[in-house]
């Protein structure tokens, strides 16, 4: 009995070790580089993840008046062609797929050409996604935000999902661009979600969405369907020229009563 107590013990512990293992973001970003496919799961990611590859890219540069005064651009941009895969994972340091970098003048992009997930995950810092392309399915369901994240002028040429996303900081999706339809469904937004001048053009949901502050979707353009069944605005939504299939917000929601 005390040997099976023992042996019980040591599997538990070895479980437990493992569903806890940490893998860092220089190797990852090794692998990318490497081209391998990266899937990884139950892991916590230590240290930087910058995808836009910023410090190898920034000594090969021009500086930046002479380039830029002969019709250069100050922006970087970084193809990720491998498939990123990230599955109940803790991002323990910022993971940038966008920096504008004050002592150079210059901003780093990253694209992303094949899937892309990161479901059920953490960001305990910032999670940065400004500009970024997807052009295959992305999936960042069941993920927390717990501070800074933008997705301001990002586009989605594939599938998407941030269903049961959480937002504990102000969520940015200013100027994105939904190719196919996004499904908010059950997010909890804490603070303001800024979707101005956001585009959806094969529809959104926004079902059993809490918004715990200020929702803001002016100039906001949806083609397609637009489910706000249940959704929960604690203060403010600006839809001031809002357009829901050719129809205002507030006539939207007078028709659909």
């Amino acid at each position: 009995m005390k040997n099976t107590i023992t042996l019980f013990a040591f599997i538990l512990s070895f479980t437990i070790s493992f569903a806890q293992k940490t893998v860092e973001a220089s190797e990852i970003l090794r692998d990318i580089k490497a081209g391998k496919s990266i899937q990884i799961s139950n892991a916590t990611i230590s240290g930087v993840l910058d995808l836009t590859y910023m410090n190898e890219a920034l000594p090969k540069l021009p500086k930046r008046k002479k380039w830029w005064n002969n019709g250069g651009s100050n922006t970087i941009e970084k193809q990720i062609t491998n498939k990123v895969s990230f599955t109940n994972c803790v991002f323990n340091d910022d993971v940038l797929a966008y920096i504008p970098d004050e002592d150079s003048g210059y901003t780093f992009i990253a694209n992303f050409e094949d899937e892309v997930v990161f479901k059920d995950c953490t960001f305990e810092h910032k999670a940065m996604f400004k500009y970024s392309d997807f052009e295959r399915n992305a999936d960042f369901s069941g993920t927390k935000f717990l501070e800074d994240s933008t997705f301001k002028y990002a586009k989605f040429d594939k599938n998407i999902t941030f269903e049961n996303t959480h937002f504990d900081e102000p969520a940015t999706f200013k100027y994105a661009e939904f190719k196919r339809f996004v499904s908010f469904k059950n997010s909890i937004f804490k603070e303001s979600a800024i979707f101005k001048y956001s585009k959806f053009s094969d529809g959104v949901s926004f079902n059993n969405v809490k918004f715990e502050e200020d929702l803001n979707i002016k100039y906001t353009k949806v083609s397609g369907e637009f489910d706000i069944t249940n959704m929960e605005v604690a203060y403010d939504i600006d839809s001031k020229y809002t357009n829901i299939n050719g129809k205002s917000f507030s006539k939207y929601l007078l028709k659909n009563r």
